[in-house]
């Protein structure tokens, strides 16, 4: 949105590095890692874009139809994103993805659970990973944007500790910092 975007003076945390593996609300053995660019986490990845359900769409993202989600997936798993990847065995149940922003030194997050592994418990440490591994990269500082009526997001980014620092019509900036400033 702005390069004069607000962060909050603590530091949240600590976050665990993935890879982390957990059993789920639902019982079964998830384990996150970070993305490792072979072919194999590519396709799992678009696989599990394709299966995700319309009406959990926000902001236009995931793209609806495989060749936009290949080119957008091209973008985000690109050398200057850092991404996680929440498996149940070979099935890619969640991603999340920091992108840096157009200063390129703080990131936006972005966090897809399919339907079916949602309410399971996924979502939060799928982000807690994430942010444990931005951290462990440098990152100090992390924003994004939420539909203000996704109340269970909302409520989940606030658990974990993002501020909201801005509100749209119909978005939420929310931010968290993470670790120092580089110097």
């Amino acid at each position: 949105m702005s390069s004069d975007r607000r962060y909050p003076d603590e530091i949240s945390g600590p976050f665990p590095t993935p890879p982390i593996t957990f059993t789920d609300a639902e019982d079964r053995d998830i384990e996150i890692r970070p993305y490792d660019s072979t072919d194999h986490e590519y396709e799992a990845l678009a696989e599990m874009y394709v299966e995700f359900d319309p009406s959990d769409r926000a902001q236009g993202i995931p793209p609806g139809k495989e060749p936009r989600i290949r080119t957008w997936l091209d973008g985000i798993l690109a050398d200057d994103c850092y991404n996680i990847i929440a498996w149940d065995g070979d099935t890619a149940a969640g991603h999340a993805t920091l992108v840096p922003d157009a200063e390129g030194d703080n990131f936006e997050l972005a966090i897809f659970v399919l339907q079916e592994y949602q309410q399971a418990g996924i979502g939060t440490n799928l982000m807690e990973a994430l942010l444990g591994y931005g951290k462990s990269v440098g990152i100090a500082k992390v924003w994004l944007t939420v539909e203000r009526w996704n109340h269970p997001a909302v409520s989940l980014y606030k658990k974990i500790g993002f501020e909201t620092t801005g509100a749209e019509n119909f978005e939420l900036e929310m931010a968290i910092r993470i670790g120092e400033d580089a110097a």
